[in-house]
């Protein structure tokens, strides 16, 4: 079967240019917006863009879409989609993304080790003061989720001898120390210096860190969500971080995005907020193209059970 792909890209992606050269033949229609890709939509059999991009009107307009392929990991909103036929298969990106999620929480545990904002005023001000530094090492991470994305974070946390918890349904996983189960939430938060989500967005995971989680943890920790908003309990999180219930939070996602002006998250000194670029790199055509041309391959071969990532729904 030829492959006909309607995708929405990302503003500073040409992966449309690339997928056409790296599997000749197949017809490729791109647009950066709904409203760009959606005369497409009628002749296409395939969709392909963020989970979050591909909307309703796009599936409603594809009468012979045979396959959706999400270019994140999560694909929470396509599973909800009631337009999507359930017979349809979904891939997912799973796997590609671990590099630049564990970057970025690299990212903001420095900076609350080191207080990166305190070294540019003095560089600003012309002030100097040899300040003691706090490390990484010796530092607990509890991380909420172990998958693919986690597993490389993990590996990049015991490389800064970093001590490494996971909460999760799994007995283990490569360089964890120590796991516990979702029951045992609270439990895990109390050892936390750092206390990270990596969760998908279900039923089971929406509003899981709430007050008494946060309330759990040692009033020195800081919380990171490079997970999805909806997550935490975003209200019980500005109240403790307004109170000073925990040291700080360093945030990727939000429940509504963007983050509204009027959020008093923006003008809190104990919080980093970054506009859910987790999953984003410099390298991600590089990073995902293997995977769209096996699955392109597949698909007009007919073998959809060669599928990689396929989504169980």
């Amino acid at each position: 079967m030829t492959c006909n792909i309607a995708i929405i890209e990302e503003p500073d992606e040409h992966l449309a240019d690339r997928l056409r050269a790296e599997v000749p033949g197949i017809v490729v229609h791109a647009g950066k917006t709904e409203a760009e890709i959606l005369p497409f939509c009628a002749e296409a059999n395939v969709l392909m863009g963020l989970a979050q991009s591909i909307t309703p009107a796009m599936v409603t307009a594809a009468k012979g879409l045979k396959w959706v392929q999400a270019l994140t990991t999560g694909v929470d909103p396509l599973k909800a989609m009631k337009e999507l036929d359930p017979s349809i298969p979904i891939t997912s990106g799973r796997g590609i993304h671990g590099p630049q999620m564990s970057e970025l929480a690299f990212l903001y545990m420095l900076n609350f080790a080191r207080d990166i904002r305190m070294i540019l005023n003095d560089q600003d001000t012309k002030h100097w003061e040899r300040r003691p530094q706090k490390l990484l090492w010796n530092k607990t991470v509890v991380i909420i989720g172990v998958g693919v994305i986690s597993e490389d974070l993990a590996r990049c946390c015991k490389a800064f001898g970093m001590n490494v918890v996971g909460v999760s349904s799994r007995a283990s996983a490569p360089n964890f120390d120590r796991m516990f189960t979702r029951a045992q939430l609270k439990e895990a938060a109390a050892l936390a210096d750092f206390l990270i989500a990596v969760v998908p967005l279900n039923a089971e995971t929406k509003g899981m860190i709430d007050g008494a989680v946060l309330d759990a943890m040692p009033a020195h920790g800081v919380f990171i969500n490079i997970a999805r908003g909806p997550v935490v309990n975003e209200a019980e999180m500005i109240d403790r971080l307004q109170r000073k219930v925990i040291a700080g939070a360093a945030l990727d996602t939000f429940i509504e995005e963007p983050l509204s002006p009027d959020s008093p998250l923006w003008s809190m000194k104990n919080v980093i907020i970054t506009p859910h670029i987790g999953g984003k790199s410099e390298s991600y055509v590089d990073q995902i193209l293997p995977l769209l041309a096996h699955n392109i391959r597949a698909f007009e071969a007919g073998k959809l059970d060669d599928f990689r990532n396929l989504v169980a729904r």
